[in-house]
């Protein structure tokens, strides 16, 4: 097959995969799930070989961008083994990991040695005891720490990612961008999507917008239109006088749609063709059906991408459209 192959309906080429190896993760944001989450069995999960069988079929059909993702990825034992294969591939000209940065202290030198060329990692506070009560977690420091790490270990491009909501850490936009431009870093802000019933907060209330959030940043920071991508969604502006990127993911206010190149896997298998539609194909019962047979993998991927719809319609005010998690998609 040649790469051309993998196109969706609408002529939109796929070369961007969106990678989750677990739906576990040692936070509990709230936007994400809830505290008492209940996790997949592990019998459920895909193996790190059967990881590896999908990814070696999307890189078959033309893919040369994989980020992986959870859950927080980096609690999956034996995850430096599968980057370590995947960051070999020649083929790829990205291999990213989102995390929130817990694990980063102890791991960032293996991630980069394994092949990870570059981190997202998500930072929605500053404040220790807004962090915690985002995160359900108190760590700020040992996130802190593991940014640190990621510098230490010679990662050029390291992100952040800021979910931002009215009157609950919209106020840090500004001390959010400064810490980046201080630390050499890029930041993304994140419109937060209407995935999962969630209690803490109610989404309509708190949606900030991507353009009242550049309205914040540009009261202290001047901004310049930029064409730097990297795949995703992310809009970006410079930040005169630094090397610091500005991006703004906007699902609600601008709907980005319409160039979209990536499809997601979930731990347990499952291709999702879009994050705002609840269909989805089950990988994991074909691969176990018939281990080891990569063409008909390849071939059922791209069957599936003939349903890629056209384009999502979040909307803040109408009831979940999905009802699954976040941290079940895959970030």
């Amino acid at each position: 097959m040649q790469d051309s192959t993998l196109r969706d309906p609408f002529g939109r080429r796929i070369t961007y995969l969106r990678l989750s190896v677990t739906d576990r993760c040692d936070f509990r944001c709230t936007y994400c799930m809830s505290e008492d989450m209940v996790f997949a069995p592990r019998a459920q999960i895909l193996s790190l070989e059967e990881l590896y069988a999908v990814a070696d079929a999307f890189i078959g059909l033309g893919v040369r961008r994989i980020r992986v993702t959870g859950g927080e990825p980096l609690v999956r034992k034996g995850l430096t083994g599968l980057l370590a294969r995947l960051g070999a591939r020649r083929e790829l000209e990205d291999l990213a990991i989102t995390s929130n940065g817990s694990q980063l202290a102890h791991m960032a030198h293996d991630l980069r040695a394994a092949g990870v060329t570059r981190l997202n990692i998500s930072l929605d506070s500053l404040q220790r005891e807004r962090f915690a009560a985002f995160t359900r977690r108190d760590c700020l420091d040992q996130v802190l720490a593991g940014i640190d790490a990621a510098r230490d270990a010679g990662f050029q491009r390291i992100k952040l990612n800021t979910v931002v909501q009215k009157g609950r850490n919209d106020d840090e936009v500004e001390d959010l961008v400064a810490f980046a431009v201080e630390h050499g870093l890029d930041i993304s802000f994140i419109e937060e999507m209407p995935l999962g019933s969630i209690s803490s907060h109610e989404r309509k209330v708190t949606l900030c917008t991507s353009e009242e959030v550049r309205e914040r940043v540009e009261r202290r920071f001047q901004l310049l239109p930029s064409s730097h991508r990297t795949g995703g969604p992310s809009r970006y502006w410079q930040v005169i006088g630094s090397d610091t990127q500005v991006g703004f993911i906007s699902p609600h206010s601008r709907n980005f749609c319409g160039d979209c190149n990536r499809v997601r896997v979930t731990a347990e298998g499952k291709l999702v063709l879009c994050l705002g539609h609840e269909g989805a194909l089950d990988l994991k019962a074909l691969i176990r059906r018939h281990p080891g047979d990569g063409e008909r993998l390849r071939a059922a991927l791209v069957d599936a991408l003939r349903l890629k719809p056209e384009r999502h319609h979040f909307d803040a005010d109408s009831q979940v459209q999905v009802v699954r998690f976040m941290s079940t998609t895959g970030g």
